[in-house]
């Protein structure tokens, strides 16, 4: 029984190690975003002078099977403010269905307008999203490439807030701007995602570009400059986020990736539980792919001590779900170990001391949530229930992520599974029918379904054992993981 106590508290112990660390490293981005914008030194929009030496922007559009948001896709980077000649637009379709004839007819219309665009088809999905941006970079006219997903609408001043940024630093290789949500309001998970992304971009990405730390480009909304991409190797499909990984490769051959918080271009959020999982399990697994893939060059690397520190949290934040899984777990045993032994007090009291990194994490969300809100108290009205679901949220989806990660680490591979888009931008408008929704249940909900009466069992026992420690932590688990089994079998019912 000893060595079994051991082990738990170890591994329990060794985990929340882990996450108070990585929030550490969270809290002191938070602290070089505050110092620049205290400063002034967060990048204005550009102002274009008259004599502006306009370059060739080529347009990359990745699309598989979009029926439903291509249209919307291609009218408005149609009407992008930019000289026409010096725009060339490149729709990489790699779909089977209908989407093909949307496409065509799009493309003919804006053509006989006298915009440069053209519908890409490969003889194979080969290298799925990583395959068709490098496809269409072996031909593409433009010195810089923009690249947006099918569920961006940007608007039409954006290659003019972007583009004039490259002229600041022949090392920069890619100017990434904000995202935008145009159905934050839709649902309380639209908003729980909204506030979270708002927190990265306001937050992470800004305090590592004014730390002059290793960021990333988002995948989408950003644009590269040609030369930057064949230096560092071009678009590689072995790992699921190709955007993380090309960034990191960019980076270590001594380009910059400049980012842009003041430019938005908005996109659609994922609406149902179903298409916030495939998401998810694309990031997070990617992110350990990538981690796995070049984390060794980074801490070879002749960066200094605190950029590979945020680098290797960077590629290491995916693991972060392991940990709350093993904590998660582990948290029912700790509380019969903490009420029914007498030796183990003084590590189970630095475990305790570990749970502030949730703390922590807490004060980087706040930090992002009240970016561009009036009001102290206000702002804490709303930020209280909302960062009180983030959390339940986040945590519940903490087993479907872990399995993704532990994937990744170990080098199984998986087919890239895009997230489905159903142009909701209104209450009124659901995904019933929708031809890409997802309608399987896999094993892992029930699993989820499982976990939640398990986290109120240590809730019981917490009553149990008159210690309540460990109650808010069983209180947001057991909600969480019933709220995500609740969400990913309602909306499967339906679609």
């Amino acid at each position: 029984m000893y060595w079994l106590e051991l082990i738990v508290l170890t591994l329990y112990t060794g985990a929340l190690s882990f996450i108070f660390i990585y929030s550490i490293s969270q809290l002191n981005l938070v602290y070089k975003y505050r110092k620049a914008q205290r400063k002034n030194l967060l990048p204005e929009k550009p102002i274009i002078p008259a004599n502006y030496s306009y370059p060739k922007v080529t347009v990359q559009l990745p699309v598989y099977n979009e029926l439903y948001v291509v249209e919307r896709l291609i009218d408005s980077v149609a009407g992008l403010d930019w000289p026409s000649e010096k725009l060339e637009i490149q729709v990489l379709d790699d779909s089977n269905d209908e989407t093909v004839e949307l496409i065509a007819v799009a493309v003919a219309k804006w053509k006989a307008e006298g915009i440069d665009i053209i519908q890409i088809r490969r003889a194979e999905r080969k290298g799925f999203k990583a395959g068709a941006l490098q496809y269409g970079l072996n031909i593409a006219k433009g010195e810089f490439i923009a690249i947006f997903d099918a569920d961006f609408i940007p608007e039409p001043d954006f290659l003019k807030n972007t583009v004039p940024h490259f002229a600041k630093d022949e090392k920069i290789g890619v100017v990434q701007s904000r995202w935008g949500h145009i159905n934050e309001n839709y649902s309380m998970l639209t908003k729980l995602q909204a506030f979270g992304l708002n927190t990265h971009f306001f937050v992470e990405q800004n305090g590592r570009s004014s730390g002059g730390h290793f960021l990333n480009f988002n995948g989408t909304a950003g644009i590269w400059r040609k030369t930057c991409i064949t230096d560092a190797g071009g678009w590689k499909a072995d790992t699921l986020t190709e955007d993380l990984d090309l960034s990191y490769r960019a980076q270590l051959k001594g380009w910059q990736i400049f980012y842009v918080s003041n430019t938005v271009a908005p996109a659609e959020l994922p609406a149902a539980m179903s298409a916030i999982k495939s998401q998810q399990y694309r990031w997070t697994k990617g992110a350990a792919e990538t981690s796995r893939k070049l984390l060794p060059q980074v801490l070879r690397s002749k960066l200094s001590f605190g950029t590979k520190f945020h680098a290797t949290f960077h590629l290491l934040n995916s693991a972060i779900f392991i940990c709350i899984v093993i904590t998660a777990l582990l948290s029912v045993p700790v509380l019969f170990i903490r009420n029914l032994t007498t030796g183990w007090q003084v590590l189970i009291n630095v475990s305790t001391i570990f749970l502030l990194g949730y703390v922590f994490l807490i004060i980087f969300y706040w930090n992002g949530f009240k970016e561009n809100r009036e009001g102290f108290w206000k702002t804490l009205k709303e930020f209280i229930p909302q960062m009180f679901m983030l959390l339940s949220v986040f945590l519940g989806l903490s087993f479907h992520n872990a399995v993704a990660v532990f994937e990744g680490f170990i080098g199984k591979k998986t087919p890239f599974i895009r997230t489905p888009k159903f142009n909701i931008t209104d209450k009124k408008i659901g995904w019933k029918g929708n031809k890409y929704f997802n309608k399987k249940i896999n094993g892992l909900t029930a699993i989820e379904g499982l976990l939640s009466l398990y986290f109120m069992a240590g809730l019981g026992f917490a009553f149990y054992f008159q210690d309540f420690a460990l109650l808010p932590f069983h209180i947001l688990l057991s909600l969480g993981f019933m709220l995500v089994f609740y969400y990913t079998v309602q909306h499967t019912r339906n679609a």
